[in-house]
């Protein structure tokens, strides 16, 4: 039975105009008291508050471990560029070797 003052349908959606959880004893259906403290509407909102900004904490974690992981591939791209670079270079200087060697022998 959703009327309006439930939890379903709050009489007012802003939170610091809500009145805390507690169980109504001589007041109509939905309706705040005159008195009510906003302790729990603001310790309500903290919460949120902190989940969102733990959500957002965690989606930066997310992205830095990414970039972290995609700097790394980066490195090892690199590294594997250079040494195949280098593979390269010490297979020249090795056949530049072997035929000074040879015109060596044959003269």
């Amino acid at each position: 039975m959703n009327t309006a003052g439930t939890i379903d349908r709050p009489l007012t959606h802003d939170p610091q105009k809500q009145a805390p959880m507690k169980p109504s004893t001589h007041e109509l259906a939905g309706s705040a008291p005159e008195d009510f403290t906003t302790s729990g509407a603001n310790t309500s909102r903290q919460n949120r508050n902190r989940e969102m900004q733990l959500i957002q904490e965690a989606l930066a974690r997310a992205h830095m471990h990414e970039r972290q992981h995609e700097a790394e591939r980066e490195r090892r791209a690199l590294r594997l560029a250079t040494a195949r670079r280098m593979q390269r270079r010490a297979e020249r200087a090795s056949l530049r070797a072997r035929r000074a060697l040879a015109m060596a022998v044959m003269q």
